[in-house]
């Protein structure tokens, strides 16, 4: 069953509907000018707005940059796939670690600052409150400081060096740029803010789903410190961790069972986006800045499918690699849920084809109904935060960095519970293992080079598979994109932006 934030957050939205081209401007509400008193509503109005940026990376800012997909293309799971290799030739070139200034997912560039914008205006706004409790105001703003944690996150992950503001700026609307290493002590300062407010429950309660809480930051920080590698932190996290399943919020489910609709805000989902259906409005061609559906199913899902009673066709991007595929044990619940195998003559072969398409995120028969272009409009909610990557941070903390377990779970125990639930036998909780278990868990939600990154692992990446059009060569400055060049020419002095090396 559909479930929604809140009737006050969904009437709130449909006011938000547009983005300028100052998108690093903090754009006030009408019950409230930048800087002056703020009531509850004003402040309501203001996170909503911050919280829209959510439906936007799928056609980001009028751009194919699907936030999953386009993490995943630099993996070893995926190919480009779609007509040919210049069909959206910018995801061909981040499939070949050869992104340039010019071709690289500049619309998440632009959503992410417009998400940090309207996160400052709501922290802003927080402290000029009137008419409020300090529970309440303490609570909006730590739903505020997540979701700019959370969108400055992803700019650091895909860019390092990267500008930051916490106010709004005055023309010509430029920020100082700061190294990777500088914006990670900003993102852990928000985190760490937030999380000492204690102003948030561990799960939503019912009608608020798909609101920030303290399991979601502490998942989000536990992503970012072991990106980070900051060991000293780890044994925090780890307790963290253990916290959330011992809370019992949370339960691992039958795997399959998450992805149709009906497996929306299930017991095991700890954080995810809430596409709507169409009647709630939809995107358009024209503009990617309202409307709450989603283009990765169609994008994701193979061309003029036919005779299907649960899928529907699509694009015919990212075709799963046969090694990814081969990765699972005949009797994983998690391969047939993750990977639709479809057979020759039931749809029309694309570029880098191999019969093979992620299906946590397909195309649904039934799942974008108008108003809006239909195929920019699924209402497939995208899951962020599950408690099963709860679970393989435990065995991966303890067992690949030994940080010491205390009184919470085991290495093993924690990878039990993955892989009981996935109908597989226990296997020991060692290095190899845990990393092949994320990847299984995982394929299709965009972690998995995020995870060679940060394991020192994405040497794997060099290829050489002409049979696929795949010819690359990983080197360590690949980490970073470079900075979109439309970016660097609309800044100068003191604020000119550095490129990237790539």
């Amino acid at each position: 069953m559909k479930r929604y934030l809140n009737t006050v957050l969904i009437v709130a939205l449909l006011g938000f509907s547009a983005c300028n081209d100052d998108f690093l401007t903090i754009q006030p509400t009408e019950s409230q000018e930048a800087g002056g008193p703020a009531t509850e509503g004003a402040i309501m109005a203001n996170l909503t707005s911050a919280y829209q940026i959510l439906l936007f990376d799928s056609y980001a800012d009028n751009n194919y940059n699907s936030l999953f997909f386009v993490s995943d293309l630099r993996s070893d799971d995926v190919f480009k796939g779609g007509g040919d290799a210049g069909d959206q030739a910018m995801l061909y070139r981040l499939s070949q670690l050869d992104a340039t200034p010019t071709e690289v997912p500049e619309g998440l560039w632009t959503i992410y600052y417009s998400g940090i914008a309207r996160a400052n205006a709501t922290l802003i706004s927080c402290e000029n409150a009137v008419g409020m409790d300090e529970d309440r105001v303490a609570e909006l703003k730590s739903e505020a400081l997540f979701l700019r944690a959370y969108y400055l996150h992803w700019l650091w992950k895909f860019w390092g060096n990267i500008p930051f503001f916490t106010e709004d700026l005055p023309a010509p609307y430029m920020a100082k740029q700061y190294q990777a290493d500088e914006i990670y002590d900003f993102i852990m300062a928000d985190l760490d803010e937030l999380i000492a407010l204690e102003a948030l429950p561990m799960r939503a309660e019912a009608g608020n789903d798909g609101r920030a809480t303290l399991a979601a930051a502490y998942m989000l920080k536990a992503r970012v410190v072991m990106y980070q590698k900051e060991e000293a932190r780890y044994p925090e996290v780890l307790a963290e961790m253990n916290e959330i399943v011992s809370s019992e919020a949370y339960e691992l489910v039958d795997f399959a069972s998450i992805w149709p609709r009906e497996g929306e805000f299930c017991d095991e989902s700890i954080f995810e986006v809430n596409h709507l259906p169409g009647e709630y409005g939809g995107k358009t061609w024209d503009s990617g800045w309202h409307g709450y559906g989603t283009n990765l199913p169609a994008f994701i899902s193979p061309n003029e499918l036919k005779d299907d009673e649960v899928f529907k066709g699509g694009w015919g991007f990212g075709p799963v690699r046969p090694a990814a595929y081969e990765i699972f044990e005949a009797n994983d619940a998690r391969r047939d849920a993750s990977i639709n195998v479809f057979e020759e003559g039931t749809y029309v072969p694309r570029f880098q084809n191999t019969g093979m398409f992620m299906a946590k995120y397909a195309a649904r028969i039934g799942y974008n109904e108008p108003p809006g272009d239909v195929d920019l409009n699924y209402e497939n909610n995208l899951r962020i935060f599950r408690l099963a990557e709860t679970y393989l941070n435990i065995a991966e903390l303890i067992a690949v960095h030994g940080v010491a377990p205390g009184e919470g779970l085991s290495a093993q125990d924690a990878l039990n519970a993955v892989r009981t639930r996935a109908g597989v036998p226990s296997i020991p909780a060692n290095v190899e293992n845990i990393k092949l278990e994320r990847r299984r868990e995982f394929l299709g939600e965009g972690m998995r080079f995020w995870d060679l990154v940060r394991w020192g692992d994405a040497q794997v990446l060099t290829e050489n598979l002409p049979e696929y059009a795949s010819v690359r060569t990983w080197a360590p400055e690949k980490k970073y994109l470079p900075i979109p060049q439309s970016e660097i020419d609309r800044t100068e002095g003191e604020f000119k932006l550095e490129q990237n090396a790539y």
